[in-house]
């Protein structure tokens, strides 16, 4: 089927799924591949749940005229998105960067979202298959889409542009972050200014942080929007207080480094004529959520839970911010950062090596990489070993930093501190 026919059925019904758990009634459900399942399998279970068609890309799953085969499903969805983007007429915002693309976007979808009808990247979706259905879920209601795209490979970033087409685009930072992927920071900085070049190519505009060199650099002769300048920081203890246009903005956000998050918004939302009372509200209405640097107050003391992510720059940039935290009593609990490669021994041991240089009372660090760095401070192979010490050490009256790579799941510790 050519992509102009199913685009006819798609404008027909509005919906794509991919989950048969999660079908909806009338949908067009995509059997999409993985390494560990076959949607293929589900097409004739999608229809009986509510689909209207099922997309499939083998020819003996087709056993019914309401199972449309084509040669790839990954690439018809994909195809099908981009050809959506060119039929819709209103400007897109993409994003990436080594740190902070979901709370960026988050905070500029709140931002826009006070005066018009947006879309934006749910959670962080935002690979090769979250990109394709962040597009179809706009409609002829949408008036500014915000994509938040991801990679951990070079090109994947360019891939992503070419089906997004974006007008407007936004680098958060280049830091160390998959490097496992990219090979070097000079890599992760080429794969993610390819967001850069896309624009450039096209004659599109870039939001850009004046404070950030490589931004100014990559940028050059492209065409560039900068942070407005009467953004000012105030302080962040622990909450981000900022001034911008005569007004002082009180965000729910901790850490210095969500400052350039949240000026971004407001920049972007400056541009797109968006109130400066309006955009106070939106930002001091966010709150971060899904272990995002999120303030928990449990019995015994007040937590820093950031475990959604981490790499060397992010870390950093925590334990700097966590320094300047006005607490009496600090501890700090460390679990391991994932994708680093070849870099990974010596990444670990410059983050126990700053957290001594940062002379912090109580640290903790669990996982394999951490467990080779050489510290005094106490070292756990386990999540389990590291649980047991924290309760027969019976923290009390202390502010807490979590922070961890996802697959660390430190979160947990939350129940017992």
């Amino acid at each position: 089927m050519k992509i102009a026919d199913l685009y006819s059925l798609f404008i027909k019904y509005g919906l794509v799924d991919t989950d048969t758990r999660k079908v909806r009634k009338n949908t067009l459900f995509f059997a999409l591949k993985g390494g560990n399942f076959n949607g293929n399998k589900f097409a004739e279970e999608a229809l009986l749940k509510g689909a209207s068609f099922s997309i499939v890309d083998e020819i003996k799953y087709q056993t019914s005229k309401n199972i449309i085969l084509v040669e790839n499903v990954l690439k018809t969805l994909q195809d099908l998105a981009s050809h959506h983007r060119k039929m819709l007429n209103i400007p897109i915002i993409s994003l990436t960067g080594s740190n902070g693309k979901t709370t960026t976007k988050e905070l500029i979808n709140a931002v826009l979202a006070s005066k018009y009808q947006t879309i934006a990247t749910k959670g962080n979706l935002n690979n090769h298959i979250g990109v394709p259905l962040t597009l179809l879920s706009m409609n002829s209601d949408t008036e500014i889409g915000i994509v938040e795209m991801g990679a951990n490979h070079p090109n994947e970033i360019a891939f992503l542009s070419e089906i997004s087409n974006p007008d407007y685009g936004y680098i958060t930072n280049f830091g160390s972050a998959h490097l496992e992927g990219f090979g070097s920071i000079e890599g992760v900085v080429k794969a993610k200014a390819e967001l850069y070049d896309f624009l450039k190519k096209f004659d599109k505009e870039v939001f850009v942080n004046p404070n950030d060199p490589i931004q100014i650099e990559k940028t050059e002769n492209t065409k560039r929007i900068v942070f407005d300048k009467s953004i000012k920081f105030i302080e962040a203890n622990p909450f981000v207080k900022l001034g911008f246009k005569s007004i002082e903005i009180q965000s729910n956000l901790i850490g210095t480094y969500n400052y350039s998050n949240i000026a971004a918004a407001i920049t972007i939302g400056n541009y797109f004529k968006v109130s400066k009372e309006e955009i106070k509200i939106a930002i001091e209405s966010y709150i971060a959520s899904n272990n995002r640097s999120q303030i928990i107050k449990t019995k015994d003391n007040k937590i820093i839970l950031d475990a959604y992510n981490a790499n060397p720059t992010s870390m950093r940039a925590a334990l700097n911010s966590f320094r300047d935290l006005k607490s009496t009593s600090k501890t700090i609990i460390l679990g391991d950062m994932f994708e680093l490669g070849g870099y990974s021994d010596k990444s670990h041991q410059d983050i126990v090596d700053l957290v001594v240089d940062l002379k912090f009372e109580n640290a903790f660090f669990v996982g394999e990489n951490f467990k080779k760095t050489i510290t005094s401070y106490p070292k756990f192979l386990n999540f389990d070993d590291l649980k047991n010490c924290l309760i027969k050490q019976n923290i009390k009256n202390n502010a807490i930093l979590i922070k961890g790579s996802r697959g660390m799941a430190l979160e947990r510790i939350v129940e017992f501190c």
